[in-house]
């Protein structure tokens, strides 16, 4: 008498065809590679995921944009916890709230192991996909921060001397001469003199 399959062993027989690689899995699999410290190489990336080199490029344009949603997946995590974590703050309000989400980011990302591995071993590819747009790294950035301005201008919070996109590109590059600046000029990364730096151009006049 022959057993009736269980849905377990259904489930199993299907996994191959329910696991077909998709644009989320692929952006998965490299984000892994890359927290590993492995090069991010598309042509390896398609034949893991089971697929065409062709198909693979089709969906995340090429590796400077597929870098880019790494980094910036990375760093959105970084600021999404500092945001949580002055939010739980009550005595920060203001220019203190914004200091210290802008301190926690540069801290986090000094620390940050992949990102240290992935700038000493490939530097100049590194710092283009950072400080410049190739990526649509720096674009999400100066919005991201544009917003927060924005917010705390409008409740009254602060009011500086300059726009809020104004501000936000200045910071993010204050912070990036901070981060990187072992790359850039020999220099230790110090996040102290930014967030100094930080404070005198966003605070401006207090209402």
């Amino acid at each position: 008498m022959s057993s009736q399959p269980t849905p377990l062993s259904m489930a199993l027989s299907q996994r191959k065809s329910d696991e077909r690689a998709t644009p989320i899995t692929a952006f998965r699999m490299a984000t892994r590679w890359w927290l590993e410290g492995r090069r991010l190489n598309l042509s390896l990336l398609a034949e893991e995921l089971g697929i065409g080199r062709a198909t693979l490029m089709r969906w995340v344009g090429n590796k400077d944009l597929l870098m880019g949603e790494i980094l910036w997946s990375q760093y959105k995590l970084i600021y999404d916890k500092a945001i949580e974590r002055a939010a739980e703050d009550a005595s920060l309000d203001g220019i203190e709230f914004l200091v210290q989400i802008y301190t926690d980011i540069n801290i986090a990302l000094i620390n940050a192991k992949p990102m240290h591995d992935f700038l000493h071993a490939e530097p100049q590819w590194g710092l283009q996909l950072l400080t410049s747009n190739i990526s649509g790294l720096q674009s999400r950035l100066i919005e991201t921060w544009r917003q927060l301005f924005d917010e705390q201008i409008k409740a009254g919070k602060i009011n500086p001397e300059m726009d809020a996109e104004s501000l936000a590109y200045f910071i993010i590059r204050i912070g990036e001469g901070a981060i990187y600046c072992d790359l850039i000029c020999g220099r230790t990364p110090n996040p102290g003199p930014a967030s100094q730096a930080f404070r005198l151009l966003v605070n401006g006049h207090s209402r």
